[in-house]
């Protein structure tokens, strides 16, 4: 298949949705489909480097999220590339601009549209005049429209499922986890020589937080749990790993609660450089509680490291054995999952139950569900055509059945 995504945000950006089309481009290539992404231009992005199969389109940073981009033009030459590429489906990552144009690419080819919903906007209406100007009802209508037209909508969780179903989309959905290329994260790598980079001591029990540094990812509450755990580990260390918009008010919590000799912050990394930093740690942590894949979550599976993360319906289904990593509640229970793993660090050991979690959350099988997806999406696209309305999700099952 040629398949064309169209997304707002792309490498250089780091974030959870660029390293989900990275890892699904890079296992649809591995199967042998041909893959092109569409996407915005970048101030950061190397202009002497050839990025095969990328095309750029012009773009000014977006309004309240100036580190991502937002497409001010390219419509009718996005046609003319995808013409040329002879696209058979578009998959779009984005409700915004890109989403926009490869819509409009698809309607113009006559080839199916299908959709990824990333990203839980009711949880980031904040950032747009302090929440004064966006409500949940405006998320759902826009949401419902532009899902609307789409051969099929991949859901990363069943917590996002959920959010749709409660829009009331009407176009098929799929729940599709995110993978990670397991290959990048179980490399030998050596963590002594990061440690010593970081000025931490070689026996010193390191917690890891790796995210976007903004005020939903809930990192305070991850930083105030540190005064009780420096009590009982005094040479324990939290590394905090990217940057964002609200770095100096996390280093203020830290700085308040008097731990900042505990706590590094090493601003943003590559993505490529990340895995050193899961192997590194004894623990990754995480009390965000608007996570819709849990990305970070599955890449420190991947690299071998236990987790300690928010409860929430992706993280629920994939904790289920303490050989991986445990949920919580509440924020007072944090406390106590960290310490069971640093006082017990041998007794969560449990082979089998890793294999197969490494099974489930590997590219190969993110892609394959993928390309499934597309073909169930081909055939609702054709029967969309020869139908006057609408189909919805029921009755295209029914009739698969």
């Amino acid at each position: 298949m040629n398949i064309g995504i169209f997304t707002d945000t792309y490498f250089p950006q780091v974030s959870g949705v660029a390293t989900s089309i990275l890892t699904l481009k890079n296992d649809l290539e591995r199967k042998g489909h041909s893959v092109y992404i569409f996407t915005t231009t970048d101030p950061h992005a190397n202009k002497d480097v050839i990025e095969p199969n990328v095309f750029r389109l012009p773009s000014v940073p977006f309004i309240s999220f100036t580190d991502r981009r937002i497409a001010i033009s390219g419509f009718f030459h996005a046609v003319e590339i995808a013409k040329e590429l002879e696209l058979d489906i578009v998959h779009t990552q984005t409700e915004f601009s890109m989403g926009m144009i490869g819509k409009y690419v698809a309607n113009r080819l006559k080839i199916p549209c299908v959709h990824t919903y990333h990203t839980m906007y009711e949880d980031y209406l904040h950032y747009v005049l302090n929440g004064h100007l966006l409500r949940p009802y405006h998320v759902k209508q826009m949401t419902r429209m532009f899902v609307s037209h789409t051969a099929g909508v991949v859901a990363p969780s069943e917590q996002v499922r959920a959010v749709l179903d409660r829009y009331k989309i009407k176009t098929p959905i799929t729940i599709i986890p995110t993978g990670v290329d397991i290959s990048e994260f179980t490399k030998p790598v050596d963590t002594k020589a990061l440690r010593r980079s970081l000025g931490i001591d070689d026996d010193a029990p390191v917690l890891l937080s790796l995210s976007r540094i903004a005020m939903e990812k809930k990192i305070g509450v991850t930083i105030g749990v540190m005064p009780q755990l420096i009590k009982k580990y005094p040479n324990i260390k939290l590394v905090i790993v990217g940057g964002g918009p609200d770095m100096d008010e996390i280093q203020q919590i830290a700085k308040d609660l008097d731990v900042m000799d505990h706590v590094i912050f090493t601003g943003e990394v590559k993505h490529d450089n990340v895995a050193p930093y899961y192997h590194m740690a004894n623990l990754f942590v995480s009390a965000s509680d608007t996570e819709t894949q849990g990305l970070t979550c599955i890449e420190a599976i991947s690299a071998g490291a236990k987790v300690v993360v928010r409860s929430a319906p992706y993280t629920d289904e994939l904790l289920k054995d303490p050989a991986v990593g445990v949920t919580f509640e509440k924020d007072g229970q944090m406390l106590s999952s960290i310490e069971q793993y640093l006082d017990h660090p041998l007794s969560f050991e449990d082979k089998k139950s890793q294999r197969k979690i490494l099974h489930d959350i590997s590219s190969d099988t993110f892609g394959d569900s993928i390309i499934e997806f597309y073909q169930d999406a081909y055939k609702y696209f054709l029967k969309q055509k020869l139908s006057s309305t609408i189909l919805n999700s029921e009755e295209f099952n029914d009739d698969q059945n």
